[in-house]
């Protein structure tokens, strides 16, 4: 008897001691799981967002979040998808949409008066489809570690600091779907809000946060949204090296709750060579860089605690003054660069600027007769040729200017 006895105290020992596991310290992991093969590339109404969404929803009750969509976390929507691109979806509330998709929502309630919510999608493209940039016949799954696995990976860290610290706000979770087919989920959000949206402070989006670049660069978008904002982001930046731009609207979640009237800050580390192909795989993320990311939200979401609700402010939209054209030169821009010119950060296989014999790294600096000095300069210049278009382009690489013909 003496022996059993000294085995269940030696049990119940083992048990005691196990370690708590350390919810601040699984970025890693949470990207392994979502962007794995076995999630099929999450694309929204497939098998693997469900698997997806079913482990956020897992992760948001571990740490301990409220429930906050309409069937538990999740809050499903089912919509007709687009026909003729310049159409807007409808989303279909009797049910007989022929996709459906799930936001996965979680809430801290503090008790306070205002909320903070806190964004990422997590859909990606599945086996590629229309969004896919990958050219090779051969199917493959675009797991998507850098968009999103990354965004969501950051904001369950987030609900972790945040869970019993700055309580002078409500924060809500939200992992967002249908993103990739054109901000469906926020939308369908902003439409059929599971809270009061007019007592929102501010929205924070992360989209491809996973890749920060040696020089430290990141990008945040939306820093003109509220008069508060900039110096926030100046007094706690002591590692990153920041591309602000102004405006609440960009190609990712965050547009949806500027347009209805909520500051917003979206933070980016930029674009790559696998940026929607199947080599955006989790080995290649850079996992210190986003720590330092989420230290900085952290740091900054803890400045803004005693703020109250954030003044709101319009800006500038550059979409509006953006210029349509009918070709491309076939080239990721480096989103991040703020030197003088338009640096290519990427090239298409058999476009015009690979037939040309551009460079990655090459900084466009004139296209025709056009002088080109950002992004804005460079669209301009683009618009005016149609395709069969011949023309000149110059570019600067390394110390030397080299010009090059192109064919549209």
């Amino acid at each position: 008897m003496m022996k059993y006895s000294i085995i269940l105290i030696f049990l119940s020992l083992l048990v005691s001691c196990k370690p708590e596991i350390n919810q601040e310290n699984r970025i890693k992991e949470d990207v392994a799981f979502l962007a794995s093969d076995a999630l099929e590339g999450r694309q929204t109404g497939t098998e693997g967002e469900k698997k997806a969404a079913k482990y956020i929803s897992e992760r948001f009750a571990e740490l301990g979040l409220l429930a906050k969509g309409t069937t538990n976390y999740l809050q499903p929507f089912t919509f007709k998808p687009k026909t003729n691109p310049h159409d807007e979806v409808k989303f279909d509330v009797n049910g007989d949409g022929t996709i459906t998709g799930n936001n996965v929502i979680g809430f801290v309630d503090n008790k306070a008066e205002n909320t903070i919510i806190i964004g990422a999608h997590y859909d990606h493209l599945g086996f590629g489809g229309e969004g896919s940039l990958y050219r090779d016949s051969i199917k493959a799954i675009h797991n998507g570690a850098d968009d999103n696995a990354s965004g969501i990976a950051i904001l369950l860290n987030l609900a972790a600091r945040l869970k019993e610290k700055n309580t002078n706000n409500n924060y809500l979770f939200m992992a967002f779907s249908g993103e990739e087919m054109g901000l469906l989920g926020s939308n369908y959000f902003i439409k059929n809000p599971t809270i009061n949206t007019n007592k929102v402070s501010y929205m924070i989006n992360m989209d491809m946060v996973g890749r920060m670049k040696k020089d430290s660069t990141l990008a945040v978008y939306g820093t003109g949204t509220s008069p508060i904002f900039k110096q926030v982001l100046k007094s706690h930046n002591d590692n990153f090296k920041l591309v602000q731009q102004e405006s609440g609207v960009g190609p990712s979640d965050h547009t949806s709750f500027y347009l209805a009237d909520m500051p917003v800050l979206h933070f980016f580390t930029g674009q790559h060579e696998d940026y929607h192909k199947p080599g955006d795989d989790s080995e290649k993320l850079n996992y210190d860089g986003m720590y330092l990311i989420s230290d900085y939200i952290f740091n900054i979401i803890s400045d803004l605690d005693d703020n109250g609700k954030l003044a709101f402010r319009k800006t500038k939209n550059e979409s509006d003054s953006t210029p349509r054209f009918k070709v491309g030169l076939g080239v990721i821009p480096d989103y991040l660069f703020d030197g003088v010119g338009m640096r290519i950060d990427g090239i298409s296989e058999d476009k015009p600027a690979q037939k040309a014999g551009l460079q990655k790294g090459d900084i466009v600096i004139q296209l025709g007769d056009s002088t080109v000095t950002n992004m804005m300069s460079y669209m301009r210049a683009l618009s005016v040729f149609d395709k069969g278009s011949k023309t000149k382009v110059v570019v600067k690489r390394g110390e030397e200017k080299v010009e090059k013909e192109i064919n549209f």
